[in-house]
């Protein structure tokens, strides 16, 4: 099986002590887990400056091919976001479109972000979006607004919520919402509440993701290897999920 993580990051960011942030470092870490993929973005272009974030995932993609693919992350503040996102979606590797709402502080449905669903719409790409319970911008109820909006275009929601009492909403957003995708990293998550979701939403909605390099690759892998999921329920949430949506993608 090739296990393909949903959500990654290169980089570093001011608050969180990361020792390396190379992708070189992500991928020797992927290897030593037995992790095939990656899908990360530059912690660079989700906070100060989403440009040269982004260019710098480039590079890491370049150095990396097949092992690290990109999110490019979109800034909704940037008047030349829209056009710059679209070349971004174009260039190989790059698989999908990152947002942000409280580094943006900006509501999900917000129609700041409209371009940037249109232009995964227009390229068959996913969206990654950061979730947290309770938040006036990325709450469950901002993912259930949006997504019908843009039907087809698949949406995770990262974190699935990232509070545990956040994990409800959450699955009930995903049940009204069948592009909606719950992604499972984050250091409150607990093999309890992945097994629920499974239980709750199926599988094939669940995605695994670790948020290296901000977490621990092993950490979040350990956490669906060793939560006792069925044995196809586990390849589906390591590997059928996002490998669906990537071959959806082209």
């Amino acid at each position: 099986m090739d296990v393909i993580d949903a959500h990654g990051h290169i980089g570093r960011w001011p608050a969180f002590a990361i020792p390396d942030g190379s992708a070189q470092s992500l991928v020797d870490m992927m290897d030593r887990c037995g992790v095939a993929t990656a899908c990360v973005s530059h912690l660079l272009a989700v906070g100060p400056d989403a440009r040269a974030g982004n260019a710098l995932l480039l590079e890491a993609l370049g150095a990396h091919p097949g092992r690290l693919l990109g999110w490019a992350v979109y800034q909704p503040h940037d008047p030349e976001a829209p056009e710059r996102l679209r070349d971004l979606l174009a260039v190989p590797g790059v698989i999908g479109v990152k947002l942000h709402p409280e580094v943006h502080e900006t509501a999900l449905d917000d129609r700041a972000y409209t371009p940037a669903f249109e232009a995964a719409a227009g390229h068959r790409r996913p969206v990654l979006a950061h979730s947290q319970h309770g938040s006036p911008w990325s709450d469950a109820r901002h993912f259930a607004a949006v997504s019908p909006r843009h039907p087809g275009v698949p949406l995770l929601m990262g974190h699935a919520g990232l509070f545990p009492q956040g994990l409800g909403p959450a699955m009930e957003a995903a049940e009204r919402c069948p592009d909606l995708v719950l992604e499972t990293c984050g250091s409150r998550m607990t093999a309890r509440h992945l097994r629920r979701m499974v239980a709750g939403i199926g599988a094939d909605r669940v995605a695994f993701g670790s948020d290296a390099v901000f977490l621990d690759l092993r950490t979040g892998l350990g956490r669906v290897l060793l939560a006792g999921l069925p044995d196809t329920d586990r390849e589906q949430v390591l590997h059928g999920t996002m490998d669906r949506l990537l071959k959806a993608a082209g």
